[in-house]
């Protein structure tokens, strides 16, 4: 049976970030501990929702040690420093890499048994809710802000773990499009296209039904057509990609992903590679292995992509007219083609073997193997 899990309350557009006073006020909280990464202190994003914060006289401490890819340190580090700070709740101000972590803190802090961060692997493992977080997205791309999932690396054993939780979402989201006009090019592409990757998998998982097939096509209708004006840095490109990595949020958290994620969570864990440079590389590939088991979707995905006659087509032109549509796009906003510059040969059955332990893989449309897998990383090789 389906279930779906949103916010309690989002806040969406220019000046939307203003109210997170008003949340923490009306929530009764007392004293955050802001999770954010150091780049965002050094530009000064941080500082639009901490002088919110100071004018209104709200305590604050901030931990900023969290890497693009967080590891179980920067988790346990940020339990740490909310303990030392005697917080009550966080603001995550960031990509997926803050948010992510503040999830895991709020987790720990509310489920203590779980301080081993490997513990939480899994679906629904705790059984408390998470302190509240309030979540401040600056890239529009993981939609953590909206999503019961977290990602985690474990350096030790150089592997990606994901958590999905009921009870890690937070309880307010705020997306403020002027919280992203500060994301560089290459950083916009790569976030939009996971964005986009989040919306194609999440329409075509074995567990996509109704109500997340209607977030999924109009994030892949607004990300097509906004994306490329995001990474010109227009207004009308940074709102369209906030609103759209956001309804891709809302569907894929519910139902699922696919090996395009997984792949690139084995990617990640050993070269720390950007994961949305991951997941575009990887996404026209895989879109062709999946391809047989995919039905009609592929001619929706074309149509939200704004490929004119598709009803005219047979199945292999829209489909093919369905990945050509996502190779062009990544390709427009600069994201390389290949593996070439990332992966290596020696490494393949140790990635392979990580995407196939993956939380995402069973989702898959089609069931790979661990062949299927080292033959697809190959290919883009």
């Amino acid at each position: 049976m389906p279930r779906f899990v949103l916010n309690e309350t989002s806040y969406h557009g220019e000046g939307a970030i203003s109210n997170v006073v008003t949340e923490v006020k009306n929530r009764g909280l007392k004293k955050a501990l802001i999770c954010t990464t150091p780049e965002l202190i050094k530009f000064k994003v941080v500082s639009k929702v901490t002088d919110l914060l100071k004018k209104a006289k709200l305590p604050y401490e901030i931990y900023s040690n969290i890497k693009p890819n967080p590891t179980i340190e920067n988790v346990q580090g940020g339990v740490k420093a909310f303990k030392k700070a005697k917080a009550d709740y966080l603001i995550a101000i960031g990509g997926g890499s803050a948010i992510d972590t503040s999830k895991g803190v709020g987790i720990i802090m509310a489920n203590p048994k779980h301080i081993d961060v490997r513990s939480l692997e899994g679906a629904d493992v705790t059984k408390k809710k998470a302190l509240p977080i309030i979540a401040i997205p600056t890239t529009a791309g993981t939609a953590a802000e909206v999503t019961i999932n977290y990602v985690i690396t474990d350096t030790k054993k150089k592997r990606k773990f994901v958590c999905a939780d009921v009870h890690d979402i937070p309880v307010v989201a705020i997306i403020d499009p002027i919280m992203m006009s500060t994301m560089p090019k290459g950083l916009t592409a790569a976030t939009g296209m996971d964005a986009l990757t989040h919306a194609i998998e999440g329409y075509i998982t074995k567990g996509a039904w109704e109500l997340s097939d209607m977030f999924h096509l109009e994030a892949i209708r607004l990300i097509s057509q906004y994306l490329r004006a995001a990474v010109k840095n227009t207004k009308e490109g940074r709102r369209g990609m906030a609103l759209g990595q956001y309804i891709a949020g809302m569907g894929f958290s519910n139902v699922g992903l696919g090996i395009v994620h997984s792949m690139a969570h084995a990617l990640g864990a050993v070269y720390d590679t950007p994961h949305g440079v991951a997941n575009a590389i990887l996404l026209p590939t895989i879109m062709k292995y999946n391809a047989p088991a995919t039905g009609e979707r592929y001619r929706e995905i074309a149509r939200a992509m704004g490929v004119k006659n598709v009803d005219k087509m047979n199945k292999a032109q829209y489909q093919k007219a369905a990945i050509d549509a996502v190779s062009k796009l990544s390709k427009d906003v600069g994201i390389p083609t290949n593996l070439k510059q990332i992966a290596k040969a020696k490494d393949l059955d140790f990635l392979a073997s990580n995407a196939m332990k993956d939380a995402c893989t069973p989702g898959n449309p089609r069931k790979p193997s661990k062949a299927d897998i080292i033959k697809l990383y190959k290919s883009l090789m």
